[in-house]
């Protein structure tokens, strides 16, 4: 609910109608950014005025809504795209409830969660959605499954929110769907009908995504800036690499950490995570730390790799991850001090020798 009255007392009636516990979040944005938990009714009145100060700094808006929270929900979206003909089509639906601070950190399609009957609910609401807004590009509607307390299947589902743009996390959905959304979007952009109808997309195997982020988790997650001494993409069957990044770049402290994502394509779900997880140890980063062995860690997590993990899965056992890392490979045994171009020369020569070349002495 969003009150159109903005007041500290105006949003706390909203919470009082939605009933506790409720999430008092950002209107403007996502994130995590200007979100607060809200329990007990103490707790209201500095949580709405932390998380208005923090989206009026993020986003130069501080208006706010309230969400009814649901404990340990699956966070389900819906990949739609729209033309100005009278067309909306879902893409099916991605699993998004790896989350760390409420971003998200792995993503697959199709979800291990949904039953057909419930994917045939959710996507339909969110076609119904996107229609009666008349909107017109691609987008995501975001809901939350509830998953009942004694693990039955889950039937509910609540709509969380519309993301009206293409998200980080698109890649699983065209590779499960076979389509270029990109392509899409420009052709409805020009005002040309969707390439294809909702009859002609159908889920072929399964694809994962994982963000590889500058950041150290051993140092609770600290982002890193510095030269990219040394970074190679995996080249596999079945991986797609998207990054902005090249070996010699500069990672700088003023933009979000997101170094590359890296999508896996197999026919089933286990063959997707074992291949995302060879992919990955497969990626040399040399000059700062990476996400890569924590990604790692969580792909081979037993309950992650039975579907069994909600969003409040990386607040319980990030320090046990985190523990579990094991520090990534590197194709040359190379230590290399400073950041001078020269090292970098270095580096580069040494990690395209061949890899039967016996290590260097210390």
């Amino acid at each position: 609910e969003t009150p159109d009255d903005q007041s500290d007392a105006g949003i706390a009636r909203a919470v009082e109608r939605v009933g506790l516990p409720v999430l008092v979040k950002a209107s403007a944005g996502g994130g995590g950014k200007g979100m607060r938990r809200v329990a007990e009714a103490a707790e209201l009145l500095p949580a709405i005025q932390a998380a208005r100060r923090e989206a009026q700094s993020a986003f130069d808006d501080g208006t706010l809504y309230v969400e009814r929270l649901i404990e340990r929900p699956h966070h389900v979206e819906v990949q739609i795209i729209a033309d100005a003909h009278g067309h909306v089509v879902h893409l099916f639906e991605r699993e998004c409830s790896v989350q760390r601070r409420h971003q998200k950190v792995l993503e697959e399609s199709p979800s291990p969660l949904l039953t057909p009957e419930l994917r045939t609910r959710m996507t339909g609401a969110a076609v119904l959605a996107a229609a009666a807004a008349g909107y017109r590009n691609a987008g995501t509607i975001e809901f939350l499954v509830e998953v009942p307390p004694d693990g039955s299947v889950p039937t509910r589902f609540y709509f969380l929110e519309m993301n009206t743009r293409l998200q980080v996390e698109h890649p699983v959905s065209e590779l499960v769907a076979g389509v270029d959304l990109v392509h899409a979007q420009l052709a409805v952009a020009a005002g040309r009908p969707l390439p294809w109808a909702q009859e002609t997309l159908v889920q072929r195997g399964h694809a994962i995504e994982a963000r590889v982020y500058a950041e150290w988790p051993a140092r609770g997650f600290v982002p890193q800036a510095g030269p990219l001494l040394l970074f190679r993409e995996p080249r596999a069957p079945g991986v797609r690499v998207d990054t902005g990044f090249a070996e010699g770049d500069q990672v700088s402290v003023h933009y979000d950490p997101l170094l590359a994502k890296v999508i896996a394509h197999a026919e089933t779900r286990a063959q997707a995570v074992q291949r995302l997880a060879a992919a990955l140890r497969d990626f040399p980063v040399l000059g700062i730390e990476t996400n890569i062995p924590f990604l790692v860690a969580i792909l081979e997590d037993a309950a992650f790799q039975a579907g069994q993990v909600d969003t409040s899965f990386l607040d319980r056992e990030t320090e046990r991850l985190v523990a579990a890392c094991t520090p990534a490979a590197v194709p040359a045994v190379v230590l290399v001090r400073g950041s001078d171009w020269a090292a970098f020369e270095f580096v580069v020569a040494l990690s395209a020798l061949p890899a039967t070349l016996p290590a260097l002495p210390a």
